[in-house]
C-alpha cells in the first residue's frame, strides 16, 4: 500500500510540473516494481533536476522492461533516450553503445514508424560528431519527415532543429530559420515533453547566436527564462540559459552583470554534470575580459576554455594583439582562416582577422577578408561588422573619404542593436577619418563621446586610446597631431603593435611617426619621450 502511496503522489506531482516532489517520491520506490510509463517519468524528473545517473537507471530498467515485454518500438524509444543522454554528458562511448542497440532493435520493428524517425536523430547527431554535414542533413531530413508522417510532435521538434543547424552550416541562412522558427513556435505552443522542449530552445538560441541573430536570441532566451522559471527545481537548461544571458549583456554593455551570469552559468554546469561546457563560459569570459583590460585574467579564463576543449580562438588572438604581440596574432588568425569552411565559421573569425590583418600591416588582405565577410553577412549585425570592417581597411588605405560611408552605416546599425561598446568603436573610426579630413571639431565630438561611453563601459584599454588620440590644440616641438596621438600612446606604455592596433596604422607607419618624433624633441628613447610628453602637459 505504501508503495502505490508513493507512485500515484509521483504521478500527480509530475502532472503538475513538480520534478523534486515527483523524483523524490519515485526515489521511494524500487525501481524493479515501477512500470515502464513510470520509469521514463522518473528518468526525465531526473534529467530536469541534474540528476544524470538516477536517469540512465531508470531509463536502462526501462529498456530492459520494454525487450521482455516484446515491444521493439518502445525498447528503440528508450534507447534513443539513453544514447541522447550519453552523448550530452560527454559519454561518446556510452552513446554510440546505446545508438548501436536502437539500430539494431528497428529491424524488429520496420522503417515504416516514429520510431524510424528517432533512429535517424541519432545517426544525425553521430554524422555530425564526425563532421559529415551532408549525411547529418540526410538524416535529419528524414526525422523530420518520420515525425510529420506519424504525428510525433516531439520528433518533428528536434528534426526541425538539426535541419535548421545544418541548413545555417551549409549556408541555406533563410531555410534554417524557417526551421528553427517552426521548431520554436510548436515549444512555446506546447506541444513538446520537457527535456526535447529544453533541447529545442536551447539548440535553437545557440543556431542563431552563431550567425550573430540577436533579435531571435533575445527573443527566444526571453522565453527559456519564462519556462525554467515556471519549473520549480529545475537544473538542466538553467546553464545555458544564464550563459544567452550572458551574451546579450555583454552585446548590451553591462560587462558586470555578464561576468555573474557566466559564473551562474559554469556553476550550473558542474551541477548538472555537463562540465565540457564550461569551456564556453570560460571563453566568453575572456572576451569580457579582455575588453576591460584585464589581459592577466583573460589569459587564464582562454586557457580554462581551452583546457575544457573549447577553442579560444580568436579572442585569444586578440589578446595577443593587445599585448603587441603581433606577429603570434597574424599566425593565429592566418590558421583560422585556412581552417574555417562555411559562412557561419568564417563569420566567426573574420571581423577578428581584419582588425589583426590592419594592425600588422597587412591592409590589402585585410580588405579581401572584409569584402568577404560583407558577401556572407547572414544578419544584421554580420551587415554591421562588415561594414565597420571596410571602414577600418579604408582609413588604414588612407583614404578617410572612402571609410566614412561604411562608418557610418555600421554605426547605425550598431546603435539600432543596442550594442555601445561596437557603436563607440565605430565612432573612433569615423572621428579619425574626420580628423584627417580636417573636420577637428566633428572628430572632437566623436572621439569625446566614443571615450565616454567606453569609461562606462570599464573599456580602459580602448578609453585611454581615445584620450591619447584628443591632443591639445596647439602642440610643442612642431609635432603633428598624428605625432601627438602616438606619443601619448608611448607614454601610456604601449608598444608599437599595440599602437598600430589602436590608431589602425601599421606597425611601419608608427615606427615613422616615432621617429620623427625622437628628432623633433631631440630624444634617443621611449622613456625621454615619455617624459617629454609629461613634462609638457600633453597627458
Amino acid at each position: 500500500m505504501e508503495v502505490a502511496d508513493d507512485v500515484e503522489r509521483a504521478r500527480q506531482a509530475y502532472a503538475r510540473g513538480d520534478w523534486p516532489a515527483a523524483y523524490d517520491a519515485w526515489s521511494a520506490t524500487d525501481l524493479a516494481l515501477l512500470t515502464p510509463p513510470d520509469l521514463d517519468d522518473l528518468a526525465t524528473a531526473a534529467e530536469l533536476l541534474g540528476h544524470h545517473d538516477a536517469a540512465v537507471l531508470a531509463l536502462q530498467q526501462e529498456f530492459r522492461l520494454q525487450e521482455q515485454a516484446g515491444d521493439p518500438q518502445a525498447a528503440v524509444r528508450a534507447a534513443v533516450r539513453l544514447a541522447m543522454s550519453c552523448a550530452t554528458h560527454g559519454e561518446p562511448a556510452l552513446f554510440s553503445g546505446w545508438a548501436a542497440r536502437a539500430e539494431a532493435l528497428l529491424d524488429e520493428t520496420g522503417t515504416d514508424c516514429a520510431e524510424a524517425g528517432w533512429v535517424a536523430f541519432v545517426q544525425m547527431f553521430g554524422h555530425l560528431g564526425r563532421g559529415e554535414i551532408p549525411e547529418a542533413s540526410a538524416q535529419a531530413d528524414l526525422a523530420t519527415d518520420a515525425g510529420r508522417r506519424h504525428r510525433d510532435p516531439n520528433l518533428v521538434a528536434m528534426g526541425l532543429t538539426g535541419q535548421g543547424r545544418l541548413r545555417l552550416y551549409t549556408d541555406r541562412v533563410t531555410e534554417g530559420l524557417a526551421c528553427l522558427d517552426e521548431a520554436m513556435v510548436r515549444v512555446i505552443a506546447g506541444e513538446c515533453t520537457p527535456v526535447i522542449a529544453g533541447h529545442v530552445y536551447c539548440t535553437a538560441i545557440e543556431g542563431c547566436q552563431e550567425i550573430s541573430d540577436f533579435g531571435r536570441v533575445a527573443e527566444w532566451t526571453s522565453a527559456l527564462e519564462r519556462w525554467c522559471s515556471a519549473q520549480p527545481g529545475l537544473l538542466l537548461f538553467t546553464g545555458q540559459c544564464a550563459l544567452h544571458r550572458a551574451q546579450l549583456l555583454r552585446m548590451h554593455g553591462d560587462w558586470p552583470a555578464a561576468l555573474s551570469e557566466l559564473g551562474l552559468a559554469a556553476q550550473r554546469y558542474v551541477e548538472a554534470g555537463s562540465p565540457d561546457a564550461i569551456g564556453l563560459t570560460a571563453r566568453e569570459s575572456g572576451d569580457v575580459l579582455r575588453l576591460r583590460g584585464e589581459l592577466d585574467e583573460a589569459d587564464a579564463a582562454y586557457q580554462r576554455a581551452a583546457d575544457h576543449g573549447c577553442d579560444p580562438q580568436p579572442g585569444l588572438a586578440l589578446l595577443w594583439l593587445a599585448r603587441g604581440q603581433g606577429a603570434a596574432a597574424l599566425a593565429a588568425v592566418e590558421r583560422l582562416l585556412e581552417e574555417a569552411a562555411g559562412a557561419v565559421a568564417r563569420c566567426s573569425v573574420l571581423p577578428a582577422a581584419v582588425d589583426v590583418l590592419v594592425a600588422t600591416g597587412h591592409v590589402d588582405r585585410a580588405r579581401t577578408a572584409a569584402e568577404e565577410l560583407a558577401s556572407l553577412a547572414c544578419s544584421e549585425l554580420h551587415t554591421a561588422m562588415a561594414a565597420e570592417c571596410s571602414g577600418a581597411v579604408e582609413l588604414a588605405a588612407d583614404d578617410p573619404a572612402g571609410a566614412l560611408p561604411f562608418l557610418r552605416k555600421a554605426g547605425q546599425l550598431w546603435a539600432r542593436a543596442s550594442a555601445p561598446y561596437d557603436t563607440a568603436r565605430t565612432g573612433v573610426l569615423r572621428g579619425r577619418a574626420l580628423a584627417r579630413l580636417g573636420d577637428v571639431d566633428a572628430s572632437r565630438r566623436e572621439l569625446e563621446a566614443a571615450r565616454d561611453c567606453f569609461r562606462r563601459l570599464g573599456a580602459r584599454p580602448a578609453a585611454d586610446s581615445v584620450s591619447a588620440s584628443l591632443a591639445p590644440d596647439s602642440s610643442p616641438a612642431g609635432l603633428t597631431p598624428r605625432e601627438v596621438e602616438v606619443l601619448r600612446l608611448v607614454a601610456t606604455g604601449r608598444t608599437n603593435p599595440q599602437i598600430a592596433a589602436g590608431l589602425v596604422l601599421s606597425e611601419k607607419t608608427v615606427a615613422r611617426h616615432l621617429s620623427n618624433i625622437f628628432t623633433k624633441l631631440e630624444v634617443g628613447s621611449r622613456t625621454a619621450a615619455a617624459a617629454y610628453a609629461y613634462e609638457h602637459g600633453l597627458m
